[in-house]
């Protein structure tokens, strides 16, 4: 089936685009909603030319809405639209445990003709991190809840110290509800490396962003 992944730039999302490709789908896009000043991701507040860098390295060609929080699921569905005008017939989505996600992703797709599969839904934690990890992924800590994770992981490498770090201060695991997320530079579908050579951790509505200033493909 030929698909599009909504793609956020982090594991979860790789993880569900690798095992898409591994299905046989085929996936003719990427996609990523950006901030009403189309500069940043919405969800991860990555810059736009992070995620360009990342569907460059990975092959698959990357489509873009922007839109406030407000406008979001039109947005969203403007551009679902679009793409199934181009013989686009299903959506791939990151999603393991939150239902409402599930059903906010299963609606909108429903509204616009195009099937949502969810790859990663309900698996257990240890698994779908053990998958990322041993299948040779690699990623950074991009940005964490303030008051639940500490500026020292910020820019940390996403790995098992990290993710002990989790399990001694109580918290999700895999960060399903907002309480870090990642970006992903590296792994078995990416062509090339993302090395990030410069950073700048700031502090927005009592969360840490990493601000990627420069890098480069390897």
């Amino acid at each position: 089936m030929r698909v599009f992944v909504s793609w956020s730039g982090g594991k979860d999302s790789c993880l569900a685009l690798y095992r898409a490709l591994k299905a046989d789908h085929k996936v003719e896009y990427l996609f990523n909603m950006l901030s009403e000043d189309g500069l940043t991701t919405k969800g991860h507040a990555l810059r736009k030319e992070v995620i360009d860098a990342q569907a460059k390295a990975i092959g698959i060609p990357i489509v873009y809405g922007k839109a406030s929080w407000e406008a979001y699921e039109d947005e969203f569905k403007k551009i679902i639209k679009d793409l199934r005008s181009q013989g686009v017939e299903g959506g791939i989505f990151g999603d393991i445990n939150i239902q409402e996600h599930r059903d906010w992703v299963d609606k909108v797709c429903s509204d616009v003709g195009v099937k949502a599969f969810e790859p990663l839904w309900d698996e257990k934690y240890e698994e779908l991190l053990k998958e990322f990890i041993d299948k040779g992924f690699e990623a950074v800590v991009v940005s964490a809840k303030a008051d639940l994770i500490g500026e020292e992981w910020i820019g940390h490498r996403f790995n098992w110290e990290f993710i002990e770090y989790l399990r001694n201060q109580g918290l999700d695991l895999c960060g399903e509800t907002g309480e870090y997320h990642t970006l992903v530079t590296y792994g078995p579908i990416f062509k090339e490396h993302i090395k990030i050579l410069e950073i700048r951790k700031n502090v927005k509505d009592n969360k840490w962003v990493l601000e990627i200033l420069k890098f480069q493909m390897l």
